[in-house]
């Protein structure tokens, strides 16, 4: 059986060598018999404290001070040794001294998790990856400042109301939608993970908030709208020269960022011995590989001596993201296509109108995606499907009216 624990805590002053009028004061806890102290970095003058009672005597400013820092560290110190019995830790002086002074690992902040995961994900995460982790990040802080009013949170501290409220703080911001909230929790719930992971939590708070994304529709591009974007020739040069650079990825499936940093060194010639895109996506570091289709190989040809690239191994001279979907817009608005167009869209155009519409095996589709499971290419199967079934309830109205 074990024996019960004794625990004290006492304060004490130490003359200064060079001013004996003048001393340092301490505290003493004692564990089982044994001691340590702890220097509370105050200066006291010796004749004023007293000994018996642990308290600075007179009612001047400076004495009230130290009592008060008397009481906070006693208050304090107690607190430290009830958590660690709650927490079923082992209580020993060291564990107890340290987390008195928060040198614990249960004494590790928010920030502090926001800062170690940047750290450690700099060289393993893609920058548009780490660039959303940064905004969450930046919620998280101004989270605190503006709802909470504090600068920093323990890890401890938070619970499933912090969560709730954090959810709540995200909602109201100004553009910011139901899946954008839901992806900064999602990367909130994995920051909390790793929290648990690493011992910083005993129990993880935000594993039980549920996630709730909502189906949005897929823009994509029909058969029609490709060929009036293919056949209009815009007024300005810049819309023009996006025009291309949003058609080569219709009719290659490549992302923006895999059109932006598309090289010569990616064109190979394929097995029958015509040209082909070998690259890996910037997102996911996928193989891909793609045939070359005669219209996306035409807007190569046509920028191969643009003065942009003309000293570089790009093959493309490709506008910011920003920038594309802004002049996209005014595209869409100009050719009166009534969808909300961003560079994205390609890629779901490639998917459904360019390959599968026309025949392509959904097992091939997925490998020109460079997706690692099928499963994410049946989202553009499914699109087809409502597509035949719009298109032959049309038909049977026709039918019914002979």
């Amino acid at each position: 059986m074990r024996s019960k624990q004794t625990f004290s805590i006492s304060f004490f002053v130490r003359k200064k060598k060079n001013q004996p009028e003048k001393a340092l004061l301490y505290t003493r806890i004692t564990i089982n018999g044994r001691s340590r102290e702890i220097s509370l970095k105050r200066e006291v003058l010796t004749d004023r404290w007293n000994t018996s009672g642990s308290r600075m005597m007179g009612s001047n400013i400076e004495s009230q001070q130290i009592n008060r820092k008397v009481d906070d560290v006693r208050s304090k110190l107690y607190q430290s040794y009830d958590d660690l019995k709650k927490e079923n830790q082992i209580i020993t002086i060291d564990a107890l001294k340290n987390r008195f002074l928060g040198n614990d690992i249960k004494n590790i902040t928010l920030i502090e998790l926001l800062n170690y995961h940047q750290c450690k994900m700099e060289k393993v995460l893609k920058y548009g990856t780490l660039k959303n982790y940064s905004t969450t990040k930046k919620y998280l802080i101004e989270f605190l400042k503006v709802e909470l009013r504090i600068d920093d949170i323990y890890l401890k501290q938070i619970d499933y109301k912090f969560i709730l409220n954090f959810e709540g703080f995200l909602r109201v911001k100004p553009g910011l939608h139901n899946n954008g909230v839901m992806k900064h929790m999602e990367r909130f719930k994995k920051l909390m993970r790793l929290a648990l992971d690493l011992d910083w939590i005993d129990k993880n708070p935000a594993a039980r908030f549920r996630l709730n994304f909502k189906s949005v529709d897929m823009i994509y591009l029909s058969k029609s709208d490709l060929k009036s974007i293919e056949e209009t020739t815009f007024e300005t040069e810049k819309l023009n020269l996006v025009k291309d650079i949003f058609l080569f990825a219709c009719y290659t499936g490549l992302a923006y960022v895999d059109v932006k940093t598309l090289t010569k060194d990616h064109l190979k010639i394929g097995i029958d011995g015509k040209k082909w895109i070998f690259k890996r996506r910037v997102k996911t570091n996928t193989p891909i590989r793609i045939p070359l289709l005669k219209q996306a190989d035409l807007i190569l040809q046509k920028y191969s001596n643009h003065i942009k690239i003309l000293d570089s191994d790009i093959l493309l001279p490709v506008y910011s993201n920003q920038k594309i979907n802004s002049y996209l817009k005014e595209i869409a608005a100009e050719l009166n296509i009534n969808k909300r167009l961003s560079f994205h869209a390609a890629r779901h155009t490639f998917a459904t109108t360019v390959t599968l519409s026309n025949g392509v095996p959904i097992e091939t589709v997925s490998k020109l995606l460079g997706h690692h499971n099928i499963t994410t290419t049946q989202i553009y199967a499914r699109v087809i499907d409502s597509k035949v079934s719009s298109d032959i309830d049309s038909l049977r109205e026709k039918l019914n009216q002979l």
